[in-house]
């Protein structure tokens, strides 16, 4: 079903945004609001791709869950959220609730957002809130513009990782260690 944004002026369920089709942009659903931006950057899809390589790298070795590129999870109801994070990797313990068709009803363990020359600061913290409310345990957003990675946890800590730094995967991947500048590159 092709729907121009401004045409929506009720609330959407996530099965609704499974039908919502607008050639050449990327959707999420907000609180029942649909949200459609533009695609990315030639940029920013070179640093999502060199992260889900090496992250899917580590955690396929090792058969440690699932990871996934853009693609939605419905991390809140009534009204619906769906959020689709340039990267998600979701554990072996929840892997099994993926469904063949629509999105998975919770949260992935680990998220990472690359942002984009156009995202503004507060929008970008909206999100990560988003993701650590919904339980999530681990949010990367990495910022190439920066040369930088900040890093949520769960428990409300915030790291700051530099260019010369290394990406940890915790608790949550234990083992993954990646140096930021192999992301940036």
């Amino acid at each position: 079903m092709a729907m121009p944004a401004d045409s929506v002026s009720h609330l959407l369920t996530a099965e609704e945004l499974e039908q919502v089709d607008i050639p050449g942009k990327s959707t999420e659903l907000v609180h029942g609001r649909l949200l459609v931006r533009e695609p990315p950057s030639t940029r920013h899809g070179s640093v999502a791709a060199r992260l889900t390589y090496l992250l899917g790298d580590h955690v396929y070795r090792r058969q440690l869950g699932l990871v996934f590129q853009e693609s939605g999870f419905k991390i809140g109801s009534n009204p619906d959220t769906v959020r689709a994070p340039d990267l998600a990797f979701v554990g072996l313990a929840n892997a099994d609730r993926i469904p063949r068709r629509g999105y998975a009803d919770f949260a992935p363990d680990l998220v990472a957002e690359v942002v984009s020359p156009n995202d503004r600061p507060g929008e970008l913290l909206a999100k990560v809130g988003q993701w650590l409310d919904a339980g999530t345990k681990l949010v990367w957003v990495i910022d190439p513009a920066r040369s930088e990675a900040r890093v949520y946890t769960d428990d409300g800590e915030l790291t700051i990782v530099p260019a010369d730094g290394t990406l940890d995967g915790g608790r949550v991947l234990p083992g993954f260690h990646c140096p930021l500048a192999d992301v940036l590159q």
